[in-house]
């Protein structure tokens, strides 16, 4: 299998980085990428072939990994060269009927959101494919991605904003969350470094709980809060303050930004 990368940032790199780990062949990987401080970090990380345009053979796959602003001039020049190859966009706000168009009506493509835990291996990519994509290319472009984390198809296009909501833009929501609980900590008295040793660690304790319970994690909840206890008095205080009320309102907003960038990133100028 041989997979050319539009763009060498850093989702480029997790993703060729999880390939590689995954047993690909460095030999099988090509980056176009303009900068190049880029392709000598790349080369010289991975051993993989870096061009500054794309003059060698795509391969199987093309992976789309441009800033979304950058999107429509990337796939008007790489317009001219596509045959049979399979496109997969992982820019956020990107839609298919605006890629198909800048490509000058290509069809076979997926549209992927992953989120930033697929720099460790960690993440999880929410995938949507356009009707042209045969079933091979659909578990192509499930290798690729799933060799940074776990995959979720998802059967409409439109459900991939609230994947960018919750999926995307979640490790920020996570991230907030442990600062709440680093300051806490500092208020009542640990140093820095034992106040995020403390945070960190019960927020990845928890999730790997989450992940490897069968159990609904409201169940898991309610066994952490003793009747009378600790937990019981911190969740009442969230209650008071509608805290789970305001973190769903939030992930909404989250979610119709998600629509808004696209109908902005699509428009034509």
């Amino acid at each position: 299998m041989n997979i050319t990368f539009i763009g060498g940032g850093n989702m480029a790199a997790a993703l060729i980085g999880g390939l590689l780990g995954k047993g690909h062949a460095a030999g099988g990987i090509r980056v176009v990428e303009p900068q190049a401080e880029a392709r000598a970090r790349l080369a010289a990380q991975f051993g993989v072939a870096c061009l500054d345009s794309a003059a060698a053979p795509l391969g199987e796959a093309v992976v789309l990994a441009v800033k979304p602003q950058r999107m429509r001039a990337a796939a008007e020049a790489l317009r001219p060269r596509l045959a049979h190859e399979l496109v997969i966009t992982i820019a956020a706000g990107i839609r298919l009927v605006d890629l198909s168009r800048w490509l000058g009506g290509y069809a076979t493509l997926v549209r992927c959101m992953p989120n930033t835990p697929a720099l460790i291996g960690a993440g999880i990519s929410g995938l949507y494919a356009g009707a042209a994509v045969d079933p091979g290319q659909r578990a192509l472009a499930d290798s690729i991605l799933s060799a940074v984390g776990a995959t979720l198809w998802v059967k409409e296009e439109g459900m991939l904003d609230p994947v960018t909501a919750i999926s995307g833009s979640g490790p920020a929501y996570v991230f907030y969350f442990v600062e709440a609980m680093q300051q806490a900590a500092q208020e009542m008295g640990f140093s820095a470094s034992d106040a995020r040793k403390l945070a960190v660690e019960t927020f990845a304790g928890a999730a790997r709980l989450a992940a490897q319970s069968e159990e609904d994690v409201a169940l898991l909840r309610q066994r952490v809060t003793s009747k009378g206890g600790t937990t019981e008095r911190a969740l009442a205080s969230m209650g008071a303050d509608r805290v789970k009320e305001l973190i769903v309102r939030a992930l909404h907003a989250a979610n119709q930004r998600a629509h808004e960038l696209g109908e902005q990133l699509g428009a034509d100028e």
